[in-house]
């Protein structure tokens, strides 16, 4: 069994906090981290898309990501950041460690570069539409949906 957990970085929209929440659940992740001024509960737009999971799903706010991760790799976890980059792997072809931190950022400048330096893999999904990226929370449900279990 794979130990997920999902670093959120920044993430300013509260329903797709709320959407992270649900996702985490429906993907056996074993934690969610929000960092930097990403929201935290409780707050109703939250509660709306989460539909109770932040009520279960273990989470804390760490501010300064860099802390969190530095934690993490101490703990053994592979830091992996979903973000467009010449040097990210497909989501599809990506073999996820027993021990793995998803980092997912902010919905429009995405995973800032200081994380991404101490980042262990980079993954991207393709895209075949004429759109670079999608919505944080959709984009977080398919690559959990090849990384976890």
């Amino acid at each position: 069994m794979k130990h997920i957990v999902l670093l959120a970085y920044n993430i300013r929209s509260l329903w797709n906090v709320g959407s992270l929440f649900r996702t985490s659940d429906a993907f056996g992740v074993e934690k969610l981290i929000l960092t930097g001024y990403s929201a935290t509960p409780p707050r109703r737009e939250i509660s709306k898309t989460a539909i109770g999971a932040e009520e279960y799903i273990k989470w804390e706010h760490i501010e300064d990501p860099i802390e969190a991760i530095g934690k993490l790799k101490e703990h053994g976890f592979r830091i992996v950041a979903l973000e467009l980059s010449e040097d990210a792997v497909d989501v599809s072809q990506y073999q996820a460690q027993e021990k793995t931190c998803l980092i997912v950022g902010h919905e429009v400048t995405g995973v800032p570069e200081e994380i991404l330096g101490i980042c262990d893999d980079k993954i991207q999904i393709p895209m075949m539409g004429k759109k670079e990226s999608l919505n944080v929370a959709v984009a977080t449900g398919i690559a959990l949906s090849h990384i976890g279990g």
